[in-house]
Formats: C-alpha cells, structure tokens, sequence
C-alpha cells in the first residue's frame, strides 16, 4: 500500500504553502544543530582539566556579533513577509469564487449548493474554478481542513468563516475536523471530490446525490413580507429606512464616521445586529431578528442580494454562477442549512 509522506498539492495556494513551511522546517534544523554542535564541541574542549590555552580568552568580537545578530534578523523579515503574503491570499477570496455552504455540527459536516443541493460529509467542485467555503457550526467549535488543499480554517457557533481554494488535480481528497470536538471526533471527516468542469455541471444539474434543490431566495422573499420588512425598505430610503435596492458592494456611512461595504457578512449581521453599525442619518427604527435561525437569516440574506442586483435569478442562472461566471449574487447565497439538515438528519 501506498503511504505518501505528505498529501498531494491539489490546489492553486498548495506549492507556495510548501516553499515556507519547509523553509521555517530547513531554518529551524539548520539553526538548532549548528548551535547544539557548537554547544557540544565547546563544553568538550574546555571543560575543567582539559590542557587548552586559557591565556587570552575572548570577550567581545564584532563581526561574529554583527553576523549571528542581523543574519537571523533578515531570515526572520524574510520568513515574515513571505508568510504574511501566504495568508493574505488565503483569507481573500477571488470576487467570481463560487459559494458552498457548510454547517458542522457533532459529528458531520453539512454541505449544501448555492441551487440547493446537499451533501453529507463529501463536497464536489470543479477543477480550476476557485471555491469558497462559507462556514458556521451548530454547536461547538470545529475546523475544516483539507491537507491536499492546504487550507485549513476554524467554524464556530453564531459566527460565519470563510475559506477558498482552486483545485488543480481532478480526485478524492480527504477532509478532516482537526479541532477537538468531542467523543466522536475522530469520526468527523469526509472527502472533497474534484471533477472537470462539464462532469461537475451535469452532476448538480441532475441534483448531486438524487436530491433537488430549493429556491431559498424565494424562501427570503415570503420571510421579507412575513416580517413586513418592505414598510420600511421600499424602493426609495424613507425616514424608517434605507432601500435595499442596488445595495450590495456599495459603502455605507455609518453614524460613527465609519464606512463598510455592503458585502455578505454585513446583510447578515444588519439582520441579527442592526444596532451595530448604524447608517448615518438613521438611529435605532429597525428591530433585532435574533430569533432567526442561520438558515432564515440566509434566506432574507438570499433575497436582499436578488434586490441588489435587481433581478431574480432562474435556475439556469444559479447554475452559472456556480460554474464560475458572470452571473452575481441572484438567488445566491442558498445556505440549505440548520433546521432543514437537522430535519433530514434526524430522518
């Protein structure tokens, strides 16, 4: 049998993830035994009762001072920056990167398309297309790690993460919790698999695993007008409220002086915290939706962006932008999430 000493490098951030971590790895080893041998061959040659010249023992010398000073420094500034670029690029996803939905929970991750479709501990994306993971548990803290892909990231109660890659080699890839989570948490892992672009298509057009999909930004839709959100967020900003339309990607100022980007995270936390950055010229009108579920919050979140882009998307659109072009945001996100999969995981 075949036991690799490290994975496979199956995404676009894998070989440059490689390059530092074996150059901390070689620096580390270097470092460690030129000092352990010094260290040692010192100790022996001038321990007590050795017959060594003690006449003119040295105190200070410059050069040897200057070199073991500023050569670790520069390793050091090296290391730092090449690891800062690292992990800027790992924690900022590409604009076209598709959304996949993911819950953990104990002891399974929940996995659900933008168009619907689910999976259970297995996650299919197509090669080349970079992938971006949106993340939250149900219960405590975990963290999705795929050893091929480098990539590794925490998912924790109340609180969306993110994580993206690019697959560069079709094939069935191990993911794993790699966060203590409990008894069974040895258990918590699945496989990622990687499929050429067409074979991906025809596989979530036929609905993944026999399961069809659902339309959750129609669900936001029937939540919008159950809470009568559109009293206040009409087609023009009233004194009760800003309008919702042509709001995703634009800055907001905020009464603080501030500016954010209406991007994903700030539709979600302006529905469960919308006293936590208030838009300037508004105060507290709006109430908190804390009782929502993730999965609620999603929906109305899936709608808004309908809203944003002033448009509803079809089927054939959803599809697109989970393709990879240049259809945005309609009917996207679909988290498929919470109560539904506890439902069906209870089934």
């Amino acid at each position: 049998m075949n036991y690799p000493i490290v994975p496979p490098r199956a995404s676009n951030l894998a070989l440059e993830h490689d390059i530092v971590f074996y150059t901390i790895t070689a620096l580390t080893v270097f470092f460690t035994l030129l000092v352990g041998v010094l260290v040692v061959f010192f100790t022996m040659r001038y321990r007590a009762g050795n017959r060594v010249n003690r006449s003119r023992p040295v105190h200070e010398h410059l050069p040897i001072e200057l070199a073991w000073t500023i050569t670790p420094l520069l390793l050091g500034i090296m290391v730092f920056l090449a690891g800062a670029k690292l992990y800027v690029r790992q924690r900022t996803p590409p604009p076209e990167a598709m959304e996949i939905f993911v819950i953990g929970k104990q002891w399974m991750w929940h996995v659900q398309h933008s168009n619907g479709v689910r999976e259970n501990n297995t996650i299919h994306v197509p090669l080349g297309k970079p992938v971006k993971l949106v993340m939250i548990s149900q219960d405590v803290i975990h963290a999705m790690y795929i050893p091929a892909f480098r990539q590794q990231f925490q998912v924790y109660p109340g609180r969306y993460t993110e994580m993206w890659f690019t697959p560069t080699q079709v094939g069935k890839f191990h993911l794993f919790c790699n966060m203590y989570c409990g008894t069974q948490h040895s258990e918590m892992g699945g496989y990622v698999y990687v499929m050429p672009p067409d074979e991906f298509a025809e596989w979530l057009d036929s609905g993944g695993n026999d399961v069809r999909p659902t339309g959750f930004a129609a669900k936001g839709q029937q939540l919008f007008e159950k809470l009568n959100c559109g009293s206040c967020h009409g087609e023009k900003d009233t004194p009760q409220g800003t309008s919702l339309r042509g709001l995703l990607g634009k800055e907001r100022r905020m009464k603080d002086g501030t500016t954010l980007v209406a991007d994903q995270d700030y539709l979600v936390r302006s529905i469960t915290h919308p006293y936590e950055h208030l838009v300037e010229g508004y105060g507290q009108e709006m109430p908190a939706y804390d009782t929502l579920t993730p999965e609620q919050v999603l929906q109305l979140a899936a709608y808004v962006r309908t809203l944003s882009s002033e448009g509803k998307a079809s089927s054939e659109d959803a599809l697109k932008t989970h393709s990879g072009s240049a259809a945005t945001g309609d009917d996207n996100p679909a988290f498929g999430a919470y109560e539904h999969l506890k439902r069906m995981d209870q089934e």
